[in-house]
């Protein structure tokens, strides 16, 4: 079972190390359309059956630098990517990473969407403040909620568990509540 987020102590500055477990340029499965998948390095919330049990390490993979940065930033200017997709490892205890790239992203791609995967709920991050709430607001689709193995459904996109959701990150954040997503086209 997954361990529950405790606001005290699950702050990114206090366990991030700033890796970044893996990227995987133009993949189709991270998000809808053709994406660049950032998989930060670090997670507490420990998820029986997690698809990417070895990011849970905070010390996994490498030192995000700006070789990779330049990298990522130079895969999402293809005309075909649609955007950015951050994946663990926990993003929201990753924000020093995950707020350079996608300010830069914002900044010089504007057109490209970045969705986000968290166990943390939209209600928690939007009851929390600093990085948390700066991060979720600069994201487009939210995948939240930890996932649960005796929840999991294979039929469900984007997600692994019933309980988690795609949502509206945008149109959530400026309603103040969860605003489930719908695909664009």
């Amino acid at each position: 079972m997954h361990r529950s987020p405790d606001s005290r102590t699950w702050i990114a500055s206090k366990v991030s190390q700033d890796h970044v477990a893996d990227y995987k340029p133009f993949q189709f499965v991270d998000g809808e359309g053709v994406r660049c998948s950032l998989y930060v390095a670090g997670c507490l919330f420990g998820c029986e059956g997690c698809f990417n049990e070895q990011a849970w390490s905070f010390r996994r993979g490498e030192p995000y630098s700006d070789a990779l940065e330049e990298r990522i930033i130079a895969d999402l200017a293809h005309p075909g990517v649609q955007g950015l997709s951050l994946l663990g490892g926990e993003p929201f205890l990753n924000t020093t990473v995950c707020l350079r790239i996608v300010r830069r992203v914002r900044d010089q791609l504007p057109g490209k969407d970045v969705w986000c995967w968290t166990g943390y709920t939209f209600e928690q991050l939007a009851a929390d403040s600093g990085d948390k709430q700066e991060l979720l607001s600069l994201v487009d689709v939210l995948v939240d909620g930890p996932f649960e193995l005796a929840r999991r459904d294979l039929r469900l996109a984007f997600r692994g568990s019933d309980n988690q959701r795609v949502l509206d990150a945008r149109l959530s954040v400026a309603a103040g509540r969860a605003i489930a997503w719908t695909a664009s086209g």
